[in-house]
């Protein structure tokens, strides 16, 4: 089976002001749909990870690969290009573009990929909207909605290049359990109805034990 992502022999040190290996050893693979979570105490090197998975961190020994082509030592451009067409990323903080209406904002990552006319994508941005129930929203500023409506869009956004993976970093820490939830169950119908692979950080106990799977991480390593 072919995997979304695969890290082997992942190590970080932080070189300043003393040198501290932040990540030791770390290994594992994310099969194509799967819907997993990392956990551990804060200060255990989740989020130092997810910045190396997401190739916005290159400085690491080890390799990273997405959909078996590796990643390690590509040019800032070539990452940049594999980042927008590959990738989703939805955050614990929504940075929506207050200004911009909440189509404007999910349009925004193909935009800048360019490869489809601004016509094709409106419709593939209303076409996520629907997805996520808020094409109602779609003319409205980013400003004026909710903040679970806010973190929708944001997940529409994310889908907007069809990425093959999306990764999120406490994506239900500003929500309350209802909203929580929403977010929840969207992730598990991206992974089983459109085959999209998931990868968590969070420090939700209920959210983890309803993915996939959970690696747990303690003093930079899997436990």
């Amino acid at each position: 089976m072919s995997k979304a992502l695969e890290a082997k022999n992942i190590n970080k040190y932080f070189r300043k002001p003393t040198e501290f290996h932040v990540l030791k050893d770390i290994s594992f693979g994310i099969d194509d749909g799967e819907f997993v979570s990392i956990m551990g105490k804060s200060g255990c090197g989740k989020s130092t990870l997810l910045y190396i998975l997401s190739t916005m961190d290159t400085d690491y020994e080890g390799e990273l690969y997405i959909n078996d082509e590796l990643l390690t030592s590509k040019t800032p451009d070539e990452l940049s290009m594999i980042r927008n067409e590959k990738i989703g990323f939805v955050f614990q903080f929504h940075y929506l573009l207050s200004e911009f209406s909440v189509l404007e904002n999910v349009m925004l990552p193909a935009k800048k990929l360019g490869i489809k006319s601004p016509e094709e994508i409106e419709h593939d941005a209303m076409t996520k909207l629907d997805l996520l129930g808020i094409k109602d929203q779609a003319l409205k500023l980013s400003s004026r909605i909710s903040g679970g409506q806010k973190q929708r869009v944001a997940i529409a956004r994310a889908l907007i290049n069809d990425p093959m993976i999306i990764m999120g970093d406490e994506p239900t820490g500003n929500l309350d359990s209802k909203n929580a939830d929403n977010v929840f169950d969207i992730f598990k119908s991206l992974s089983q109805d459109q085959g999209l692979s998931l990868l968590v950080v969070t420090h939700d106990t209920d959210f983890a034990e309803r993915t996939d799977r959970i690696i747990t991480m303690g003093d930079g390593r899997i436990l």
